[in-house]
């Protein structure tokens, strides 16, 4: 489907002082204050986690719970042994954060990047508060831009690391997003959390296989960032729009009924087929548009995960 891209307005999170410290701060303040109190602070994360993993035995001390005992090692070695566990704490959640030129874009309160920065505020602030540790790998548009921020633990670094994503600076091109996923697979990393943020609007053939070979090892959360107008034209007459990827400027006559049918239904194929290929991929899926309350929606999605696991549903 050809996408068509209308000049973006200004938003909360890029209008004058772009991405500046303190309009940081107001976001990270607004995520801490919303998803904690509608979260009851009892919920750590995004995505229900893996749980404690199986580590090293060590030699039984009074006091140790005994459902632990690591019985091959204990008869192996006629000394009682109980098997140690790696705490939820001590997982690692990597974001795969795609900031091509199609994320310059929005029609409603945000443009695409700024519901994407705000994802990784939100992901950050619900990683770091159960003392896990939070990296990300950014795309931001053309063959060999990509950036690694390392897995760290503490708000400071998941700060920094929201500055760095924020700041990072879209060049023209898109960002190869197959190869983006993929380097959330080297190096093999132990059992964890992978969160993906993009608008997916790269052929599905290019990122699907990397993205279940994620799941192989990971959770896996695909947050689609999508605008209103992707979706359907409205009647607003001659429209000037411009492909930000490419600079390409275009006007569409939106008053012909059949071109705007023609484009909502490739648009809802498009959406189609993305989540069509996200489920394939055994991800989670997480839709979040720029003219609605992201941080709800986030939310929702959480209480609706919760509630799956306790049934002990799939996604």
């Amino acid at each position: 489907m050809a996408r068509a891209a209308a000049v973006t307005s200004p938003t909360p999170l890029s209008a004058a002082g772009d991405r500046s410290g303190a309009v940081l701060a107001r976001l990270q303040l607004m995520v801490t204050r919303k998803l904690d109190g509608l979260l009851q602070g009892d919920y750590a994360g995004l995505l229900p986690g893996p749980g404690s993993e199986a580590g090293e035995s060590r030699e039984y001390r009074p006091g140790d719970d005994v459902r632990r005992m690591d019985w091959p090692v204990t008869a192996r070695t006629t000394m009682p042994h109980v098997r140690r566990t790696v705490a939820d704490r001590e997982l690692e959640t990597w974001l795969a954060v795609d900031m091509s030129a199609s994320l310059d874009f929005g029609t409603g309160r945000w443009l695409k990047r700024d519901v994407a920065v705000a994802a990784v505020a939100a992901l950050a602030h619900l990683t770091v508060r159960g003392g896990n540790r939070i990296g990300a790998v950014v795309g931001t548009g053309g063959p060999g831009t990509m950036l690694r921020l390392p897995a760290r633990s503490g708000r400071k670094e998941a700060q920094g690391l929201l500055r760095a994503v924020a700041g990072a600076e879209i060049r023209p091109g898109r960002s190869d997003l197959g190869a983006l996923v993929d380097m959330l697979n080297r190096p093999p990393r132990r059992r964890g959390v992978a969160v993906v943020i993009s608008d997916f609007l790269a052929p599905p053939q290019q990122w699907g296989r990397p993205l279940r070979k994620l799941r192989v090892r990971h959770d896996v959360l695909a947050v689609e960032v999508v605008d209103p107008r992707e979706l359907e034209l409205p009647d607003v007459g001659v429209l000037p729009v411009v492909d930000p990827e490419s600079g390409e400027l275009h006007e569409v006559q939106t008053a012909d009924l059949g071109l705007r049918r023609r484009y909502a239904e490739a648009a809802a194929a498009q959406r189609g087929a993305i989540a069509a290929e996200l489920r394939a991929a055994g991800a989670a899926h997480l839709r979040l548009r720029t003219d609605r309350d992201w941080l709800l929606d986030m939310v929702r999605f959480v209480a609706a995960q919760r509630h799956a696991r306790t049934r002990g549903t799939t996604r």
